[in-house]
């Protein structure tokens, strides 16, 4: 019968706590670049340039329909081909972690700012401000409450999504246990604490998430 001995694994704390930075610094990054991204994206799909719409709409589609794992490959194997010049593991991991971010952070964004009546665009017209002064002062100020709660479990999402840059050897926290696990041959052990670190940290955020919907709900 197995007999549990997480002794083993806590001697490579170190290895752990290296994976779980790289983990938050990936994520951190992925998500500060995926909002720069998603907010360029949205007012792109927003736009009266039916090509710029069109361009905008085709990125969405290609990253929010394919599987992130699948993407991860194709930038790290296959774009250096197209390129003529090799891409190192961590800079392939962070540009498709930051464009899978931003195609679902700009539909965040996009039907926060749909969701605002539009009388209140057409009073703001009505007094005679210009279309960047209804979009900062009056639009966008209520729809980011409302985008709020979708933003935060997107992050969420994300957070769990960076254990798939293990894939192309990118030492995070998922890629941290395999190497445990490599030198004790204790996987139970070594994904139990990853598991439960995970948990530590995802649970609180999807807390906060469900706090701040309610609190909106009710402000509503």
């Amino acid at each position: 019968m197995y007999k549990m001995d997480f002794s083993v694994v806590l001697q490579s704390w170190d290895l752990f706590l290296w994976g779980l930075w790289l983990t938050f610094a990936y994520t951190t990054a992925s998500i500060v670049i995926g909002v720069v991204i998603g907010f360029a994206v949205c007012f792109s799909r927003l736009s009266n340039n039916w090509f710029i719409r069109l361009l905008a709409r085709a990125y969405q589609e290609v990253f929010r329909c394919t599987p992130l794992l699948v993407q991860l490959l194709w930038f790290y194997y296959a774009l250096p081909l197209l390129l003529g010049f090799s891409l190192d593991n961590t800079t392939a991991a962070l540009l498709t972690l930051s464009l899978y971010a931003g195609s679902f952070y700009a539909e965040i964004f996009r039907g926060g700012i749909l969701s605002i009546d539009r009388g209140q665009t057409e009073a703001a017209k009505a007094i005679a401000m210009s279309g960047r002064q209804t979009m900062w002062r009056i639009v966008m100020p209520q729809a980011l409450k409302r985008m709020l709660p979708a933003f935060i479990n997107q992050s969420v999402i994300q957070f769990k999504n960076t254990s798939l840059i293990s894939v192309i050897s990118v030492g995070e926290l998922a890629y941290m246990a395999a190497v445990v696990n490599g030198q004790t041959y204790r996987p139970l052990e070594a994904y139990t604490v990853v598991a439960v670190l995970y948990f530590a940290l995802l649970f609180p955020m999807t807390q906060v998430a469900d706090y701040v919907e309610r609190r909106l709900r009710v402000s509503d």
